[in-house]
């Protein structure tokens, strides 16, 4: 939060840099993309993280700029798409139409990203390697989000669900760390240790999500019919023989409250968030482990591991028994 009030003007001023790369012919497109862009605000300012990876290598974290712009961008088109996929487009285009809204969101979230990484403000050398991450970025991003949305609840580990999560949110935060690493003019070694941190850093940011939609009444999860990685551990642990009770509940929980509520009653149970807290620790401890191998400024990677640790808390809970109640089998 720090970090990004100190560099939030510069971010601002690259912002708008960004929308004039479209050029004098585009005033539309410009407005509308700029639209979407002041309606699609985040709880969160992770548009750092570039900055702090390219100044854990060089000190420096100014050059990185215009890479969280790129964050911002990837991000409000993705987060869009994933609204419309929901049937949610419309509350989050601000005051645009769904189709005006459409077309920003391709605009914003593929071609403005690529002009910004290959402007004179990017080093001509990184224009290519900068590029490719993020095409590399949306085709990894969209298989995660089509195996989301495609998933076999039949089959449902938290195997599986990783693999997802790789995709549709570790896919976007490897872009960053490794375009930073490229920026920082690194080899194909580091550049990958760094995408790895991206992805593990994203999949523990997915948990955290999960975890606060249900902390926060959305429940939009339940009301998708999303297999989440909670859901998986409460599969495994509800064992054969109670496993179809559970995904039974997780088809009729979108238009069933009652269905809805005796769900989350088994995501919440005592051992389903033993497994859950399990997979956090694997994914802290290796993000951790990571920024171990990579060194580098102490003051910037330390950063880095309070910002793993602040996205890898357990917040979820057993409910507390009523007194006297019996308890409830499967």
């Amino acid at each position: 939060m720090d970090l990004h009030r100190e560099m939030s003007a510069d971010i601002e001023a690259e912002r708008k840099h960004a929308l004039d790369l479209l050029g004098p012919s585009a005033a539309s497109v410009r407005a509308a993309v700029a639209e979407l862009l002041e309606h699609r605000t985040f709880a969160y300012p992770h548009s750092v993280l570039p900055l702090i990876v390219h100044a854990v290598e060089t000190g420096a974290p100014g050059p990185a700029v215009p890479l969280a712009v790129v964050h911002e961008l990837w991000w409000t088109s993705a987060c869009f798409l994933d609204d419309l996929a929901d049937g949610q487009a419309v509350l989050a285009a601000g005051g645009l139409r769904e189709s005006e809204a459409l077309l920003a969101t391709v605009i914003g979230g593929i071609p403005l990203p690529l002009l910004v990484v290959q402007s004179p403000r990017i080093p001509g050398e990184a224009h290519g390697p900068l590029s490719a991450e993020i095409v590399r970025c949306w085709i990894g991003a969209t298989e995660g989000q089509l195996r989301d949305l495609r998933a076999d609840v039949d089959t449902a580990t938290r195997e599986a669900v990783v693999t997802a999560y790789l995709g549709k949110s570790g896919a976007p935060y490897s872009m960053v760390t490794a375009m930073a690493a490229r920026l920082a003019g690194l080899g194909d070694e580091r550049v990958e240790l760094w995408r790895e941190f991206g992805n593990v850093f994203g999949v523990l940011w997915q948990l955290f999500n999960d975890q606060q939609d249900i902390l926060t009444g959305r429940n939009e999860d339940l009301a998708n019919g999303t297999v989440t990685y909670l859901l998986a551990c409460a599969v495994e642990s509800a064992g054969r023989e109670a496993a179809g009770h559970v995904l039974e509940l997780h088809a009729a929980a979108r238009r069933s409250p009652d269905a809805a509520a005796a769900l989350t009653d088994l995501l919440l149970a005592p051992d389903a968030l033993r497994r859950y807290e399990e997979g956090i620790t694997v994914f802290r401890d290796r993000a951790h482990g990571l920024l171990h191998e990579l060194g580098g400024d102490a003051g910037y990677s330390a950063l880095l591991h309070d910002l793993v640790d602040r996205a890898s808390p357990m917040l979820l809970r057993a409910p507390e028994p009523v007194s006297g109640a019996v308890p409830t089998q499967l």
